[in-house]
């Protein structure tokens, strides 16, 4: 029987992709755990390994192509022993046809209506299962590899708790649900199709494109990254009632400690293990601040306070057409060095697009550091589930009053976005007030 390759969910809020590269052509043979392309997201590149043997009877879905569905069909295999001609014939009928292979050059700019997609035939049973509900109507998370032990097993995946990133259901996880006697499948149910994610609207095309001069402009089509930022920031301001607060922080005695740090850092292969930057010092502050005010350590659901145990901060890293926020996990425990560290590897994954998606998704709280850039002060938009985003200003000399005398000193201007449904007024000071004694204070953060 053919073996269908689907696109895989790589995340937990994942609904298309675009398929980079095909690694493997028709006619290779792949056993399971081989990479055989790479699927590109919203925000990274990652690689698909195969989960079955077997020849590559036909690639469905060419290299380039955008917007591909989770769960369409992108390639058949044909499995060991199997007539591959059969096989890639076998397969046509699986899913819906792919979206077309993203042209060179870009469409012409006068509007032209699309065609309607035509009806996909009945889909032929899977060899890998489609992603799977539970009886509440929420999707369960699971490797394809996961999915298709638990349907040979005959057991229900919305009875087994995942131990991968998010939740997701993982092989170990079905194979100790088998030993232990998980409740069998229940027969699949008829399950509505999930409409499609709603985009950020401005004026329509050709209200804009009225206004100016033909060929003046030339169209950039939006790509993936720009459309899921155009969509959170929506979501943010529409769904969360912003405000902010904004604090002074000296900093000459950061700067001083930063430069005996770095001074006294061991080398190895004659270069210093670690460099420590202001903006490491900013992520262990807030980090230790929403320790010490644990309740702005929080996130906003309709039903409860999501009061978190760490602080996980993400930092908000400019990329070629946008930016991605790594996330530092637990860095309220880490030292300053390992934060640096850390996000020294991010910085330079996230420009290559080399982040898996549990290191860029969740986080507690962010920092948006425009310091470098000349900025001043700014106010950074809230991204949920967080509760709390610091925006930094530059440090620049300022003339300040200190013991009613006029000094210059170092300064700094933060700014803290708060979600007000969860982080009140008082809450949000308190919060500031702890991040600025951590600032002013810099031998606190190595106790």
């Amino acid at each position: 029987m053919p073996i269908n390759i689907t696109m895989p969910a790589l995340s937990p809020t994942m609904e298309e992709g675009n398929l980079a590269k095909w690694l493997v052509k028709e006619g290779d043979q792949v056993k399971s755990g081989d990479v055989i392309a790479e699927i590109e997201t919203d925000k990274a590149t990652m690689e698909v390994e195969a989960v079955d043997e077997g020849t590559v009877a036909k690639i469905v879905v060419p290299a380039g192509t955008e917007g591909v569905k989770v769960n369409a069909l992108i390639a058949v295999l044909a499995a060991d022993g199997e007539d591959v001609a059969m096989a890639a014939k076998g397969g046509n009928g699986a899913a819906a046809p792919a979206p077309a292979a993203k042209a060179e050059k870009p469409a012409p700019a006068a509007p032209t209506a699309a065609p309607a997609p035509a009806a996909a035939p009945a889909p032929a049973q899977p060899a890998v299962p489609s992603v799977p509900a539970a009886a509440d109507g929420k999707r369960v998370f699971s490797s394809p590899l996961a999915r298709r032990l638990a349907k040979e097993a005959g057991i229900d995946l919305s009875a087994i708790a995942g131990s991968g990133p998010y939740g997701r259901v993982v092989k170990k996880d079905v194979e100790a649900a088998v030993a232990g006697g998980a409740k069998p499948a229940a027969a699949p149910a008829e399950a509505a199709a999930p409409a499609p994610a709603a985009l950020a609207k401005g004026m329509s095309e050709d209200a804009v494109l009225k206004l100016f001069e033909p060929g003046s402009y030339e169209l950039v089509p939006h790509d993936g990254m720009r459309k899921t930022i155009a969509k959170r920031l929506q979501e943010s301001k529409q769904t969360i009632p912003h405000f902010y607060v904004s604090i002074d922080c000296e900093l000459d005695a950061l700067l001083a400690l930063r430069a005996q740090l770095n001074a006294a850092a061991p080398e190895k292969d004659g270069k210093p293990v670690y460099k420590l930057s202001v903006n490491d010092m900013v992520i262990k502050a807030l980090a230790l601040a929403l320790r010490d005010v644990p309740d702005a350590n929080v996130s906003w659901t309709d039903s409860n306070m999501v009061k978190h145990k760490h602080a996980d901060v993400g930092v908000a890293v400019s990329i070629p057409g946008g930016l991605i926020t790594p996330i530092i996990r637990q860095a309220e425990l880490k030292s300053l060095s390992a934060i640096s560290n850390e996000m020294k590897d991010f910085g330079k994954r996230a420009k290559e697009r080399k982040l898996k998606p549990e290191e860029y998704q969740g986080g507690t709280t962010a920092v948006s550091n425009m310091g470098m850039m000349g900025v001043k002060d700014f106010a950074a938009v809230v991204n949920p589930p967080h509760a709390t985003i610091l925006a930094v200003g530059a440090g620049q000399e300022r003339v300040i009053v200190k013991n009613k005398e006029m000094v210059i000193a170092n300064m700094m201007t933060v700014t803290l976005s708060t979600d007000h449904r969860c982080v009140d007024g008082a809450l949000g000071a308190e919060l500031l007030a702890a991040f600025k004694r951590y600032i002013e204070n810099p031998m606190g953060m190595l106790v």
